[in-house]
């Protein structure tokens, strides 16, 4: 059904560009074509979109450009063809890639579906260094002009925690959110497992979890949770829209993000806004995004085979030690550099500059 339904979301939107380009004119503004790639609470692509739209709402026709998400590509490679000969502009937001490692499908295929756009569009944001060499590596190498820019986040929303909520506190408290299926268990497993370690080793600390987690995985973490006696140091919160994300992150005072080879994800970034220092696998575009006055990187090893790569449970445990007893300077860093390097003011002034040099 869902497959289904995908394939009608490309006819109709293969409609509006036909539409769109049977009835071309010139406009002052900019008129975006968000490509089928609609806005919501939940996920990166959808709060993305509905955070640009709060200064470029969406057209389904008479639009002079096109903005597309390389995570959320709806629009047919005849669409695609359609509006480079009607020389409407293609802005394309690049992010991660297929690998053999965490796709299980024909990752191939994908690739070659991504690498259209991103050869034809006439500008690319990639979301970090990463994401530009991922490209180059997996869809070819780009001739057309972009720039790196990553992921923002509005640092007047996330903010850190009022100082009355930590005054008493004496437990500390890693934070883990975000979407948890199956393929991404690991990256609880091995977060348990490091706490329990580091609890052995003195350190007074919980494990809260927020976000959609599977059944499945859930009931996991409660068997190896029960396993090494440290239930009552975990909690799951449960979902949470953007609107209540503060308030989540808010909770912690630390974050723990251990997938491998994440692209630029937002999740660190509010983190960091809100003042957390964070805990990372050191790969992906995570060690551009935490410096290592604002977190602690963990050694993994390279590959593009698996996409399950864990640091060792030793690591996480003298992470988390590290990360407790250089929490004070850890937290300014990361809130200090959150707003100097990832507010939502640069990401949309560029994402301006850039439209209205490419608009019809």
């Amino acid at each position: 059904m869902k497959d289904l339904i995908i394939k009608l979301w490309k006819i109709l939107q293969h409609v509006f560009v036909t539409i769109n380009i049977n009835s071309i004119y010139k406009s002052r503004s900019v008129k975006i074509f968000y490509g089928g790639a609609i806005s919501g609470n939940y996920g990166g692509p959808f709060v993305k979109i509905k955070r640009i739209r709060q200064y470029f709402p969406k057209y389904y026709i008479n639009f002079n450009l096109v903005y597309i998400l390389s995570n959320a590509i709806f629009l047919k490679p005849c669409s695609i063809n359609s509006l480079k000969k009607s020389n409407i502009p293609i802005i394309l937001n690049q992010n991660g890639i297929f690998y053999s490692g965490w796709y299980k499908g024909d990752w191939k295929k994908k690739n070659l579906e991504m690498s259209i756009v991103y050869h034809q569009a006439n500008y690319v944001f990639w979301q970090s260094i990463f994401c530009k060499k991922c490209a180059d590596k997996f869809l070819g190498k780009r001739k057309g002009p972009g720039e790196v820019l990553y992921n923002s986040v509005d640092t007047k929303v996330f903010v850190p925690k009022p100082k009355y909520l930590t005054g008493n506190q004496k437990t500390f408290n890693f934070l883990i959110t975000g979407k948890i299926l199956p393929a991404l268990e690991y990256r609880v497993i091995a977060a348990i497992k490091g706490l329990d370690l580091a609890i052995k080793k003195g350190l007074n600390a919980n494990l809260i979890l927020a976000g959609e987690l599977d059944k499945k995985v859930l009931i996991n973490c409660k068997k190896i949770l029960e396993k090494l006696n440290i239930s009552k140091r975990f909690s799951y919160i449960g979902r949470y829209s953007q609107k209540n994300a503060p308030s989540i992150y808010q909770k912690g005072d630390a974050y723990i993000m251990l997938k491998y080879k994440d692209p630029c994800p937002n999740t660190v970034i509010e983190a960091m806004s809100c003042g957390l220092p964070v805990l990372y696998s050191n790969s992906g575009g995570l060690p551009e995004l935490v410096s290592k006055d604002c977190g602690v990187g963990l050694q993994v090893r390279e590959t593009w085979y698996k996409g399950d790569v864990i640091p060792k449970y030793s690591d996480i445990a003298d992470g988390m030690i590290k990360i407790y007893e250089n929490r004070k300077k850890f937290s300014k860093n990361a809130r200090d550099l959150a707003v100097k390097k990832f507010d939502f003011k640069f990401w949309i002034e560029r994402h301006k500059i850039v439209f209205k040099k490419y608009k019809l």
